[in-house]
């Protein structure tokens, strides 16, 4: 694909999932950046800001197989995973695949679960892959995780690990509507007299995974590596940041930059698109 159709392609695919989210653009150019990078996504806000409609109607209008696990405390790995289930007619084992095995997992209010629970989602972030009793099985592509976490209500909470936040590509926030687009999602729904919204398939999953590949033959000037580093390495020497960020934050700002640059109908990377994501992937 030539990037000025990747460009088309990915404002249709923007235009259609705005269908379902009102007045959030930033928030959705996030999102799809990140996702075009292969990077997972924290989300942390408060509820009924539509978190999960974000990442059911990117998941719609790609064609990706999506699926939804609440994280509660009683929640096991293999919940997630999968097990291998005794059956009684063969008198044999079977694995049971759990909802990792998907394009697109929205992890619910994540910090609800145990770190135990928490850490079954370690190995395929990184890994792509899940290891039940010594055998590792691959995730098919793309595979994504969306989680989310309330930033208010802390009690019954377990805080995610350093090790799994930094796992995720982007932490972002999706923030009230204001007074103009809230009055336009009373008018939709007026109009729609249901509560489902319906989001059309507009690209395929091939052609997404055609895009992810794309990002990384955009060009990377050694200058613009070398403004990325600086920009990490600020964050570890400045005083009022108590945890600089990892060889993985440049990492992440060379990713969302490239894709960035995709977006924006470009084969090369300049400064502003370092400077339009570095928030998302230090924060």
């Amino acid at each position: 694909m030539e990037i000025e159709e990747i460009k088309n392609s990915m404002d249709k695919l923007i235009n259609e999932v705005k269908r379902a989210i009102v007045g959030k653009d930033d928030v959705l150019y996030q999102v799809l950046i990140a996702i075009i990078s292969r990077g997972h996504i924290l989300i942390e806000d408060y509820p009924g800001l539509a978190k999960t409609l974000i990442a059911k109607s990117f998941s719609d209008a790609i064609g990706l197989n999506f699926k939804r696990v609440q994280f509660t405390p009683d929640l096991l790995p293999m919940d997630i995973i999968g097990a291998n289930i005794f059956q009684r007619d063969s008198s044999t084992f079977k694995f049971i695949k759990g909802p990792i095995f998907t394009n697109i997992l929205l992890a619910d209010e994540i910090n609800r679960a145990p770190p135990k629970t928490q850490s079954a989602l370690l190995e395929a972030m990184q890994e792509y892959q899940v290891t039940v009793e010594g055998i590792s099985l691959k995730l098919e592509e793309p595979f994504i995780v969306i989680a989310t976490q309330n930033p208010i209500e802390f009690e019954g909470t377990y805080p995610l690990p350093e090790a799994q936040v930094d796992r995720f590509l982007v932490k972002l926030s999706v923030g009230y509507p204001d007074m103009n687009s809230e009055v336009e999602i009373l008018r939709r729904r007026i109009n729609r007299s249901s509560d489902d919204i319906k989001i059309n398939n507009v690209i395929t999953k091939e052609d997404f995974l055609q895009m992810q590949n794309m990002v990384e033959k955009i060009h990377v000037d050694d200058s613009m590596e070398s403004y990325i580093v600086s920009i990490v390495e600020k964050t570890r020497i400045h005083p009022q940041v108590e945890i600089g960020a990892s060889p993985r934050g440049s990492i992440a700002l060379l990713k969302l930059s490239r894709s960035n640059a995709l977006l924006s109908g470009r084969d090369f990377i300049i400064p502003d698109d370092i400077k339009r994501v570095t928030r998302i992937a230090l924060y």
